[in-house]
């Protein structure tokens, strides 16, 4: 339906744009302005600490300074509820008192038709319904009560049997004035070409109903009953109200809950869904056995920042979540990505609840690996490198990938982080090629392990020889692990310097990949590194994949992972809360190039004292003075959220 302009300037005037948005944030206080239609508070759309959310009530418009995001009532209702444009007027113009104009006429043929075949399904609901409750759905029945559905579960989803007749469906809804032609286009009947009568196309299976965002049902999935029967899932077709690839089995009910946990999981069939839902799990929707497509990663990522596509780890679930991987990348965009769980030995979501309930489920959840991680075991697990042909024709496949992100800025960090894996991949070859260790496939990046001779050198790191190495080292990994914020301060890192060599090296080692060498071959540029740059990727590494974990390795590897010198990592802090904490460190960083500079001009006054010296060094000790007050404050702040962070993460274990 289209709007008049009018029509939608008369809601926006009629509704407090702050009463829409307040319903998902809380004003900050001291910053609003209520008397002037001045609203500040943390965006609802990222993390943060700091108010940068603002909405303008003079002018209707909102505007995350953070994030970048903004728009007026419509929007905000779309992007946090996952409305479309013509849902969220509609409810709006509900809350205004206004009525919604009469469409056209054509469109109000269009949605008569639609209504009309949405009423239709609902009545095939019905009697799908009716006869899994009569004594012929005792065999839909049984199964239902093997895989251990409730009755609330069963009543909820609306699960129904077609029994196994020609025609059972046909005759039913055609005695309530159902026409044959409305049935087929909805797609419950199948007509033959050859001229024979009509057939149901659902016939002894278990029926469950496929809703839309407004919870009507517009199609099925039916489950064969038969032990022999083909297909074992069957899905009704295309039809003018039922798109498979712009829907998701389940979504109006896991849209609320999964954006307000801030976790959307995307699972294979709708019974895993179902079962998902049934274990306390409600922000889960299945594909509808299509790979995905661009309708439905946009829409899942109005649920959450960072989908959960949980698949079976068997091949067919691999294959599947990779075949997902390459519809993801191109349409990537900054804040938006999908992570990816893989069940263990084969087995579905049932499966797992079954055997360790929902706890178990969760902590396949939290096993997620990140979609470039996901991108960069398929590309290298079973690639070979031992030629220089072989090496170049993995860093094209990967290349290749990387070029179908769209978004630059996306594009950047990929080609950044799998360069750097790359690297080290090709490097670790070497070794192995020249027997001075490395693992038996080539180790590193490969599988995030290495063998004994690596972590034996890993062990016997360098010990600190200068009171800025654990800050440095700490910085010089944060830049390897936090990609995006070693892009968003690359010119402020350019300019830092490190009181240890192997720093320096390596810091200058990655700003020149991430310029010099942008363009160039990673064939032609691991080979020319440092062979200690490749000690501190390592370090990467292990905090990346959680090696050395138990307690004995971490007090080994101290000055090894990351993690083990920065605890917090593994409390998964919001990202505000790492930016913080990466530029505390590149604040200590500057604040010792400062000292450094304090103690070349007081030597420069002992030999040389002028007036103009004597101002440089008064205004360089005021600012480092200043400095130092301000970089106090966010340790006190840092440490005062960790205590709070850890305290939560805690309370959240005993619950």
């Amino acid at each position: 339906m289209r709007f008049d302009q009018l029509f939608l300037d008369d809601i926006r005037n009629r509704v407090s744009l702050s009463d829409v948005v307040g319903r998902r944030v809380t004003w900050d206080r001291r910053k609003s302005q209520p008397g002037k239609g001045d609203y500040w508070a943390c965006c609802p759309f990222h993390s943060e600490k700091s108010p940068s959310f603002h909405v303008d009530e003079r002018r209707n418009r909102y505007k995350c300074f953070g994030c970048g995001e903004s728009g007026d009532h419509f929007k905000f209702l779309m992007e946090t509820e996952g409305l479309s444009f013509p849902e969220a007027v509609e409810e709006l113009a509900g809350v205004a008192g206004i009525a919604l104009p009469a469409p056209d006429p054509q469109a109000a043929k269009r949605a008569a038709k639609r209504n009309s075949l949405t009423d239709v399904c609902e009545m095939a609901v019905r009697y799908f319904r009716h006869m899994f409750q009569s004594s012929e759905g005792r065999s839909a029945q049984e199964y239902v009560q093997r895989r251990g559905l409730s009755a609330e579960t069963l009543n909820e989803f609306q699960f129904g049997f077609a029994p196994a007749g020609r025609d059972n469906l046909k005759k039913a809804l055609m005695a309530k004035d159902v026409t044959e032609a409305e049935l087929i286009e909805v797609g419950l009947l199948i007509k033959p070409e050859d001229g024979r009568p009509s057939y149901d196309r659902f016939r002894n299976r278990l029926m469950i109903p496929i809703h839309d965002d407004r919870g009507r049902a517009v199609a099925f999935g039916g489950r064969t009953m038969d032990p022999d029967g083909q297909p074992k899932y069957l899905n009704s077709p295309e039809t003018p109200i039922f798109h498979k690839g712009t829907m998701l089995f389940n979504a109006h009910r896991a849209r609320q809950p999964a954006y307000e946990a801030g976790q959307a999981i995307v699972v294979e069939g709708y019974m895993d869904a179902i079962a998902l839902w049934q274990a306390g799990i409600k922000g889960t929707v299945a594909s509808l056995g299509t790979a995905f497509t661009e309708d439905q990663i946009m829409r899942l990522w109005k649920f959450a920042d960072e989908p959960v596509v949980c698949f079976d780890g068997d091949v067919a679930g691999i294959s599947a979540a990779h075949r997902a991987v390459d519809r993801i990348l191109p349409v990537l965009t900054s804040g938006k990505s999908f992570q990816f769980a893989f069940l263990p030995d084969g087995q579905d979501p049932d499966d797992v609840i079954n055997a360790g309930g929902t706890a178990a489920m969760h902590g396949e959840i939290e096993k997620a690996l990140p979609l470039s991680e996901v991108v960069w075991r398929r590309e290298s697990e079973h690639a070979r490198i031992d030629t220089p042909e072989r090496k170049a024709a993995l860093e094209k496949a990967v290349e290749d990938l990387v070029g179908t992100i769209k978004d630059e800025r996306v594009q950047k960090r990929y080609r950044m982080d799998l360069r750097l894996k790359l690297s080290n991949l090709f490097y670790e070859e070497s070794r192995r090629r020249r027997g001075t260790g490395g693992g038996r496939d080539g180790g590193g990046w490969r599988d995030g392990k290495g063998d004994s001779t690596d972590r034996a050198s890993l062990a016997l790191m360098e010990a600190p020889d200068t009171p800025a190495y654990g800050v440095e080292r700490s910085f010089c990994t944060m830049c390897l692990m936090f990609p995006e914020l070693f892009e968003r301060h690359f010119e402020r890192i350019s300019q830092l310097t490190y009181s240890n060599e192997l720093h320096s090296m390596f810091m200058a080692s990655l700003v020149r990949i991430a310029t010099d060498l942008a363009e160039g071959a990673v064939t032609q540029i691991y080979n020319k590194l440092d062979e200690r740059f490749y000690q501190i990727l390592k370090e990467a590494i292990a905090s990346a994949t959680g090696e050395g974990d138990d307690g004995k390795a971490s007090t080994l590897r101290r000055w090894d992972a990351l993690t083990n010198r920065l605890q917090i990592l593994r409390e998964d802090p919001p990202e505000d809360f790492v930016e913080m904490l990466f530029l505390n460190y590149a604040d200590m960083l500057e604040l010792r190039m400062l000292e450094r500079e304090l103690e070349h001009e007081t030597r420069a006054m002992e030999e040389n004292l002028t007036e103009e010296s004597w101002h440089r060094f008064q205004a360089l000790k005021q600012d480092l003075s200043r400095r130092r007050e301000e970089c106090l404050r966010d340790e006190q702040e840092l440490a005062e959220r960790a205590v709070k962070m850890r305290a939560s993460a805690k309370t959240s274990v005993s619950a």
